[in-house]
């Protein structure tokens, strides 16, 4: 950046926010990313089991490290891009590496050197080669390099684009929520349907060509928009500042606390040039209250700033930290109700395996892992109905501006999960007693005998899923984003992602303890392999009962939760480039 960009930063201008108009470049760039990334890893398990030659268990693992490893890359990505970066630039770099990674993995099915060669009938499958392994190696470190740049910072870097100050603003960040997550969704179901149809039956070069070619158009749109971005520049390491509070904490962790905290307490360092909003004093978690304490052995330097930022801290960063403090009991709800969006999609193929999958009268039959998209496309109709329907008749019966708070959409998110898993329980009970009870139609391989129910009943559980996610999921993303200190807020979006990892571990764990504890007990587990002689509607109800539980946990967390408010609009450090007035990094 040259330095006209910190000239711009200490002005009393506000930046020339474009809101809608640089919505073209930011969603574009995003559904052109995802339909990339998406359409390169959501087939890459059958991929490396027929072409690399791995053994299942193999291609399961790398499969399994490399998506834990794209999400809790997002902390690193986040960590890089709120400290020295920026977002715009860790955005520019992690596109271009998404970009070179998908080039290459096309590459891997397009010359004959760079995978093994194809099995010869009655012959042994030849495996990969050290080189062969290297390359995909490299192709799966760069995606993963982009997964963990773009995640956590291309959502707070469109909601930048708006500007928060004003009504129509703050409306443009909220409704972009929404969109954002349309995109993504309908991004998925392109993928999950037309790429990997081409992919699996048409040719492997051409179904990852495709994606590679999509990301290249992402990279394009994305720096096309250059021009009119507002972009948030970074102020160095916020964790040093909350170690800092911590820190200080713990050292006057003897004192008392001060009668009138919001007079006594450190608050003369200005942050008129920080990109955090100024915040008012809350009386949750006063133990950090300590740091703020002014002693004897306290040094103020002349400019107002503690000597020793170790000792003595400004109540606007101990105030930040019970911003980080208040979110987490939420995040914790959010992982428990992200572990009944992971049974869904699992288990529900398996349901689908053993239903009839024919469509209508016709003998087409519809492939058990599509039935996936039924959650994806009642998203992708309620968004639009939810945006431009219901919430402005919300804002006219609550008078608020959003329609409902944020903690009021992911309770009702919730509140559909807990719906979801007991109607979900009701059909594979169905399911299963017609099964049983009733002439099957067939016999699926290494499952068992398949029932005569429409597999056209699990769309009812889907649909619940898709406006749970239309609810819960939207509302987290906005609620990090809102919540979350300005100088950490991606930082604050890799929380989500983190938190679907340990979801999706969560998730192995409980069905893992369950298989072993009905195993013992019946012979046959809750959930065997033939859904038949198992009773996975009975684990659905028990996946249901905690979803309840986090339901009720969920509405004390949020009666006691405090949103964050700023005292005053604060000077943001913002630039808006301009072609004449920086370098690209």
């Amino acid at each position: 950046m040259k330095n006209h960009a910190q000239k711009q930063k200490d002005t009393k201008h506000e930046p020339n926010y474009q809101g809608i108009k640089a919505m073209p470049f930011v969603v574009g760039n995003e559904a052109f990313e995802k339909l990339g990334t998406i359409g390169s890893s959501s087939n890459l398990l059958v991929y490396l089991t027929s072409v690399f030659h791995m053994k299942t268990i193999t291609a399961t693992n790398v499969i399994n490290i490399f998506n834990g490893t794209c999400n809790l890359g997002t902390l690193v990505g986040a960590f890089l891009c709120d400290t020295y970066f920026g977002r715009y630039n860790m955005l520019g770099f992690a596109s271009v590496s998404s970009f070179l990674g998908m080039l290459m993995l096309t590459l891997t099915a397009a010359v004959s050197e760079l995978h093994p060669p194809v099995c010869g009938e009655g012959s042994r499958c030849a495996g990969p080669s050290p080189g062969q392994m290297i390359f995909l190696i490299s192709c799966l470190l760069l995606l993963v390099v982009g997964a963990s740049g773009i995640r956590p910072c291309n959502l707070a870097f469109g909601a930048d684009q708006f500007n928060p100050n004003t009504e129509s603003g703050r409306r443009g960040i909220t409704s972009f929520f929404n969109w954002y997550y349309l995109t993504y969704t309908f991004a998925m179901m392109v993928s999950l349907t037309i790429i990997v149809y081409i992919q699996s039956n048409v040719s492997w070069s051409i179904g990852f060509a495709i994606p590679a070619f999509l990301m290249f158009l992402s990279c394009a749109l994305f720096f096309l928009g250059t021009r009119i971005y507002v972009c948030v520049l970074p102020e160095g390491s916020p964790m040093s500042s909350v170690a800092q509070v911590v820190v200080a904490a713990i050292k006057k962790r003897k004192l008392k606390q001060p009668d009138d905290p919001k007079v006594s307490l450190f608050n003369s360092f200005s942050t008129a040039s920080s990109i955090n909003s100024r915040l008012p004093y809350t009386d949750q978690f006063r133990f950090l209250d300590k740091a703020a304490i002014i002693t004897p052995e306290d040094e103020i330097n002349s400019d107002g700033s503690p000597a020793n930022p170790w000792r003595l801290c400004n109540i606007q960063q101990v105030e930040r930290v019970k911003c980080i403090l208040r979110v987490i009991p939420i995040w914790v709800a959010c992982i428990v109700y992200f572990i009944s969006v992971v049974q869904i999609q699992n288990y529900v193929v398996f349901e689908a395996l053993q239903a009839d999958r024919r469509f209508g009268t016709s003998e087409f039959k519809i492939p058990a892992a599509s039935y996936i998209v039924v959650a994806m496309l009642a998203l992708t109709i309620w968004v639009p109905i939810y945006d431009r329907l219901i919430v402005p008749w919300l804002r006219r019966v609550t008078g608020k501006e959003d329609g409902l708070t944020i903690l009021q959409r992911i309770g009702i998110g919730f509140a559909f999960s807990v719906v979801t898993m007991i109607v979900s329980g009701l059909v594979e009970s169905k399911r299963r007693s017609i099964a049983l009870s009733k002439p099957t139609i067939g016999f699926e391989p290494k499952k068992g005998a398949i029932s005569s129910m429409s597999g056209l009943w699990l769309s009812l559980p889907l649909v619940l899923s898709g406006i749970s996610e239309g609810f819960a999921i939207i509302g987290e993303n906005e609620f990090f984003y809102k919540q979350f200190p300005e100088n950490m807020r991606s930082i604050g979006m890799a929380f989500i992602f983190v938190g679907t990892a340990v979801a999706s571990y969560l998730s192995s764990l409980i069905s893992s303890i369950i298989q072993s504890i009905t195993g013992r007990s019946h012979g046959e587990s809750w959930l065997a392999e033939d859904l038949n002689k198992g009773r996975l509607d009975y684990y659905y109800y028990l996946i249901g009962i905690l979803q309840f539980l986090n339901l009720i946990y969920f509405l004390v967390c949020a009666r006691w939760y405090k949103y964050k408010e700023a005292e005053d609009v604060s000077e943001v450090a913002m630039v808006k480039l301009q072609s004449e007035e920086k370098d690209i990094v």
